[in-house]
Formats: structure tokens, sequence, C-alpha cells
């Protein structure tokens, strides 16, 4: 392992640094040991005390245990690291995958739905998921119950990718225990958090922004409203991608979400005709260069207590969007990053989905 890649998983691996301050400190300070060192001043600037950041040797035990388990990491920037995911503003800087790395380069449409999903729609999602590899897609799902299984049993033998909330070697569901071996030796899996990591109601979102990073569209296939499938919908859409579902019945609680997505402007889905249709023209006047990471102002000078007194009355317990701290302070942008920056590796905000903070 080079010294760089040692500092970036010790940056990475610090608690209070997330995917927005980890790129903004990389793009501050120009390496992740010039980061490191400055961490302890930042920390005291925001008023908290300084995070506890993993010693080389904690590193280069969890390298072991990934090299152990038949997987490697993938930090963003790396050639094989994912190129649709690393566009993401949010986008994991490194993750370890096991199994075969050069499917998460290849055209991907994530599939998602209700775990207590009905017969006839995990029978439809395992056969849509069959006919979409066998068409050269790679099928990326969640490794949940219900539909997900379905999606990874319908493309296993072709081209599947499985993200789990958890470390890789932890399985999750118990009953999927095969299929998460399958896929590592067959497909591809992919984790974010460290081998050992029991996933916790709040890596699921993190993992739902994977799933909808790396597809060029996401499929939903039954859906209650407000369910974690409507959330890497919502992601998918944010990240300029395409939204797709299935339709159900106005009866079933299990279609509304999706039916509601159709409503809103979702692509109505019935076969994998449908999916190809939609996604074809994905690719088309793409000018833009795919970003690695954060790429937002971030200043280099001092904010003065002033500043961060400013910033923080703006906030509360309740998450707002980072722009509207930045138009309601009437501060440059780059000054708010940087307050920002400094309050989380104190300890004092949490950051969320679609660029939202609060107070912890």
């Amino acid at each position: 392992m080079s010294a760089d890649t040692l500092a970036r998983l010790r940056l990475i691996r610090t608690r209070s640094i997330g995917p927005i301050s980890y790129f903004q400190l990389l793009q501050r300070f120009g390496s992740a040991q010039s980061a490191l060192d400055a961490i302890p001043d930042l920390a005291r600037r925001g008023g908290g005390t300084l995070p506890r950041i993993p010693s080389p040797a904690e590193i280069e035990r969890e390298a072991e245990t990934v090299a152990s388990l038949g997987a490697r990491y993938l930090i963003c920037g790396d050639p094989d690291y994912p190129a649709l995911l690393a566009e993401v503003d949010t986008a994991p800087p490194a993750l370890i995958v096991a199994g075969d790395v050069a499917l998460a380069n290849r055209p991907c449409v994530a599939m998602v739905g209700a775990r207590n999903a009905s017969a006839a729609a995990v029978r439809f999602a395992r056969m849509l998921a069959h006919d979409l590899v066998e068409h050269g897609l790679v099928v990326v799902s969640g490794l949940a119950r219900g539909i997900d299984t379905a999606a990874h049993d319908g493309s296993l033998d072709r081209a599947t990718i499985g993200v789990i909330a958890g470390g890789i070697d932890i399985v999750y569901p118990p009953e999927n225990d095969r299929l998460q071996r399958a896929i590592a030796h067959r497909g591809l899996l992919v984790a974010e958090q460290p081998p050992g990591t029991e996933p916790r109601a709040r890596h699921f979102p993190y993992r739902n922004r994977i799933i909808a990073g790396m597809g060029q569209g996401t499929v939903v296939v039954e859906a209650a409203p407000k369910s974690g499938s409507l959330i890497t919908a919502r992601l998918a859409a944010e990240y300029g991608r395409d939204v797709m579902a299935v339709p159900g019945s106005p009866l079933d609680p299990r279609a509304q979400g999706c039916n509601l997505l159709i409503r809103d402007g979702a692509t109505l889905i019935q076969s994998a005709a449908d999916v190809i249709e939609t996604l074809r023209p994905f690719g088309r006047d793409r000018v833009a260069a795919p970003k690695i990471g954060f790429e937002g102002p971030v200043g280099t000078g001092d904010a003065s207590d002033r500043d961060r007194r400013a910033v923080v009355e703006l906030l509360s317990q309740s998450a707002v969007a980072t722009d509207e701290v930045i138009r309601q302070s009437g501060m440059p942008s780059a000054l708010v990053q940087t307050v920002l920056l400094e309050l989380e590796l104190a300890g004092r905000i949490d950051r969320h989905a679609g660029g939202r903070v609060s107070l912890r």
C-alpha cells in the first residue's frame, strides 16, 4: 500500500469526516497527509474536540483483513472506480469490492423494490433482470429481501452487482448467505463500510446512493410510499439519471409508490424493451467530463468567530440545504463551506443526503 493510499484511508476512516468533507480537505490541502496534519487546527477552530484519526497500524490491519477476504479497495480517482458513481458529489471516497471489477464500468441499471413483495412482482423482477442482462446491461441491486433478491437471481448467471450496507464479510439478511457469496464469485460485491461492520439503519441510505449512482437509471418494482426504494429513485433523479417504475393495482399498498412515481413523471415499464428504450439516449451529448467527488468552492482563508456564529445561528437539529444557509447568511459560498467543514470536524454538525446539514 502506498503512503498516499494509507493517508487517504486514515482520512476516510476518521469518524467525523464524510465524503463531502473528505473531498473538500483534499481540494484545500492538496494531499491526504497534509489534510491529516491540518485536522487538529480545523477542529479547534470549529469549537469542538479533535476527532480520532486511525493510526497507520489500524489501517494496515484493515487492509490485511480485506485481502484475506479476497477483496480489494477502489479509491475514488482510481481507473477501476465506477465512473458514473464518481460523478456524484457524495461518492464514497473508497469502496471495498470482491469479484469482477470490470462490471462496474459497463452499462448498469439499478433495480429496487419492496422487501415484502408479491409473488407476481418477484417473478416479474426476476424475468426483467434476466432479459436486461441478455441485452448487455448489468443489474445493480441491494441484496435485500424481495425484489432485490429476485433481481440478483435473474441476473446472476450473466452480470449482477450487489451493494451491501455493512462490511463485505457480513451477510444480511442471513438467508441470502449463499446468494451473497455467489455474487462475490460470479458478479461483483460492493461495500462502503469496513470489514466487520454490522448494517445499521443509518447505513442503508448510504448504500442506496451507491446503487442509484452506479446505474444509468433506476427501475422500481413495487414500493410503498416513503420506502427506501423511493429514496433510491429520488437520488437517481437528483443525479440526472432515468427513473422508471412498474405500475400496479391501486388497491395494493405495495404498488402505491410506483404509481406515484409514474404520476410524477417516471417512465412506465412493462418489459426489458421499455428499459432499453429509456436508457438508449444515455450518454449522448454528455460533454461534461466525470468529476471526482466534490467540486464546489472551498475557502483557503480563515473564518472569523463572527462568521462561525452567523452560520451556527442559522442551523438547528432540522436538516437544511447548504445553499439555503449560504443564501440567508449573505456570506460567500467558499466561506460558508469553510465554516461547515470546521464544524463537521469538530463534531458539531451532521451532513445528510441532498446536501443538507443539521446541528448534532
